[in-house]
């Protein structure tokens, strides 16, 4: 049981396949870690022996993962508010923010449809 970044990796699955559990850590990036220190990437994450995981777990460190990078994220999000980007208001108003339809799509981001009813159940027959 291989345990990088804080993610406990699924050992039956290839390494590369299995370093994507951790956030921030895609299989392109994965795969070029593991070019990078010479670990096959066909490999399972069980097979990996003491001093490849140590490699793997200290170069995995020096990247921008997990919390660091949910931290990063939101801070830019609440710096694009802060000073009035358009950016920042469709991100306060939660519409979509890349210049999408948003009329009569964007029901993923907006959530449920509202209507303009007064919110009062009414009763039907049964």
């Amino acid at each position: 049981m291989l345990r990088i970044a804080g993610v406990v990796l699924p050992g039956q699955k290839r390494i590369v396949i299995a370093l994507t559990e951790i956030r921030g850590l895609g299989t392109s990036l994965s795969a070029k870690i593991l070019k990078e220190l010479n670990i096959d990437v066909d490999r399972k994450a069980d097979d990996l022996n003491e001093e490849e995981e140590a490699r793997l777990r200290s170069r995995i460190e020096q990247e921008e993962l997990e919390g660091d990078l949910s931290r990063k994220v939101s801070m830019d999000v609440k710096r694009l508010q802060d000073i009035g980007t358009w950016r920042g208001y469709r991100h306060r108003r939660k519409l979509p923010v890349r210049g999408q339809t948003s009329r009569r799509n964007a029901r993923t981001k907006r959530g449920k449809k509202r209507t303009g009813l007064s919110g009062r159940v009414t009763l039907t027959k049964t």
